[in-house]
Parts: structure tokens; sequence; C-alpha cells
């Protein structure tokens, strides 16, 4: 693990990164993590023999008053949370300042960085693996209590790497009673961990799942439930959820697009999203997926029920769900974009081993 000094010190936490990344002379995109030490390493290694354009992904640019901090009302943002921002604010501008091109995954992602620097950031996604994902009318899930479910079944599904407030879990959570009693044979999938990705921490329990069941009366029992939480799934599995999905919920702040919400189109699901920033980005209301407001539970209660009531009807829209993700996501047209931007092609992309540093 190295000495104490070493461990928390920008070089070895570098070295650290080496052992497990690879650094492609030709194409090294560094990400925020250590972004702005990439242009060090490759001139301490003298690389300079090979073209090397030198670009960073700059994810999310935070800012003090917002879009995503202060925006629920029910979280207010202290004195503490502004300045910790500012420190991330200074993270990135470093990145940019070293980097020769800048790629965000989204315009919305990138409006938010400052003016000076946006003319240097390009739009391009990472990517998905549309040709992994896709609707399978045979599909079935087997739920840890040995009940099976299937494609044709009325079964709402939720996905976030971490169940809390910025993927708007509270929302979900305060909507289940209604959503339950409206439709009494609907089943409701759960798909995410009790780690905190973003925001903080409930202030009385070790989770939000904990301490939204304390507040919300719904049956969770293996018995007679019919809300299910699956917790982190193998993506074998995962795949499996989205497929049985009858409605997909997908909720967030005014913040960074997951890559959830375009596999469960890509899945070809009947998606109701939030009406945010990101999200309007990728789903035409009506058209590819519903959108209500962020705030309004009982909007969402009443949008998945139209869906469950009519899955005819959401065959049109679940069938553009699809092709809109893979006209604009699809991994390997990403990757040539990739490519295209940097003035490279796979031939020219050199990968090597930093030894030096393992």
């Amino acid at each position: 693990m190295g000495t104490p000094t070493e461990k928390w010190s920008a070089s070895g936490r570098c070295r650290r990164h080496t052992q497990r990344q690879r650094l492609q002379a030709g194409l090294s995109k560094a990400c925020q993590d250590i972004g702005f030490f990439i242009p060090s390493l490759i001139a301490r290694e003298k690389l300079e023999t090979f073209p090397c354009t030198k670009p960073g992904a700059v994810e999310w640019f935070y800012g003090a008053n917002g879009p995503d901090m202060g925006f629920d009302p029910e979280f207010p943002v202290a004195l503490d949370d502004r300045l910790r921002v500012s420190t991330w604010r200074a993270h990135h501008l470093l990145a940019l300042e070293q980097c020769d091109v800048a790629i965000a995954p989204t315009q919305w992602q990138k409006s938010q960085f400052p003016a000076t620097y946006q003319p240097k950031i390009q739009v391009l996604h990472e990517g998905i693996a549309t040709d992994m994902l896709g609707p399978d009318p045979q599909a079935q899930l087997t739920l840890p209590n040995g009940q099976v479910l299937k494609a044709s079944d009325p079964v709402v599904t939720y996905v976030a790497r971490n169940l809390e407030p910025y993927r708007g879990f509270h929302v979900f959570m305060r909507s289940l009673p209604a959503l339950l009693a409206a439709h009494p044979t609907c089943q409701v999938l759960i798909v995410g961990g009790d780690e905190v990705s973003y925001g903080r921490p409930p202030k009385h329990a070790r989770s939000w799942r904990e301490a939204l069941l304390r507040e919300v009366n719904i049956d969770t029992s293996s018995e007679t439930g019919r809300v299910y939480f699956l917790g982190k799934l193998p993506y074998a599995q995962y795949r499996r959820v989205l497929q049985v999905s009858a409605v997909h919920v997908y909720l967030t702040y005014p913040f960074v697009l997951s890559w959830s919400l375009l596999e469960a189109l890509a899945s070809g699901c009947a998606v109701v999203a939030s009406d945010t920033a990101p999200v309007r980005e990728v789903i035409r209301l009506g058209e590819n997926g519903l959108l209500v407001d962020f705030f309004d539970g009982a909007r969402l209660v009443d949008a998945v029920g139209k869906a469950l009531n009519d899955p005819s009807g959401m065959q049109a829209m679940r069938r553009a769900a699809k092709e809109s993700v893979k006209e604009r996501f699809a991994l390997e047209a990403c990757n040539a974009r990739y490519l295209e931007l940097l003035d490279l092609n796979s031939s020219e992309s050199i990968e090597m081993h930093i030894t030096h540093f393992v």
C-alpha cells in the first residue's frame, strides 16, 4: 500500500491508479479523479514522440447555488456545503487548464461550466452497450422469495446506483402507498445500494432506504409484500429487471444524467421520468417517454397508472425509446466519434502500461 505519506500524495495516488488502468499514448482519456496529472505523467515517461492529444472527461461543475444544490427545499444548503463545492470547482478548473480538449456527456452538463471554457468542451457521451439491451417478451425474473415475474406482468421498476434524494428516491417511496392502492396487482422492484453517491446521508438512519421505510407505510415482507429491494445486481440480472418492467421510473435533480435511464430506454421500457434538465435532452414527451414534475408524487402515480392500464398503447412509445437510444448512444458509434474527435484511428491508438509507477 506504500508509506502513509505516499498513500495520500498525488504521485502515490497516480501509482495506485495506474496499477489498475492502462494509459493510451494515442488516446489518454483523463478522468476527473487524476485528470490533471496525466500530462505530467506523459512528460515523465517521455512519450512526446507519439502523437498525443490530452482530453479531459468533464462530468459536472458544481455550483454553490444550484442547479442541483438548493433544488430540493427539503434539504437546504449549508455554508459548509457551499465551501466544499468551491474546492471541487477548483479541481475541475485545473483539469480544464491541463487538457487540450474536454468532453462532456450532454449539452446540459457542458452548459454548467464557465463560458470561458465552453469552446474547449465537446459534447460526446460515453455510450452504452445497446447490442446487449432490448426487450424480450419471454423474459422471466425469479425473486428472492421464489416468485417468478414475466414480461407481461404489471411490474414497476426503479433503479439508481444508490437509493438517495438526488435520484428522487424519497419522492418515489412516498408515492408508493397511493400507487399500490390504485393498482392492487402491481409489483415494485427497486434496484440500488444503501450508500450515498451524492448529497448527504440521512441524520437519523443508516441509509435513505431505512429512513424512508420508517416514514412510509408499505409492506416489504416476502410473503405478502409487493415491494422488493433487490440491492445491487449482476448485470445479467439487472437486464432481466428491465425486460420484465411494465413501467420504469427515473427521477433526478438537475444533475448528471444516469446511464440507467439510457439502459431502460434501450431495453424498450415505458419510462416515466422527472421533467428536469438532463432528462429533457433525451426524452421527448409522449414520443419515447413520459415526463412529470420531480416533486409531484400524485402526477407520478397518475402517469405510472396510465402506462400500467394501457400496455398495448405504450408499444409505440417503447419502440421509439429503444430506437432513440440506439441512434444517439450506441457504444460502438460513440467510440468511433471519440477517435474522430481526436483525429485518430484504432491502429494509431498505442496502448502501454506505465510500469514505472507500479
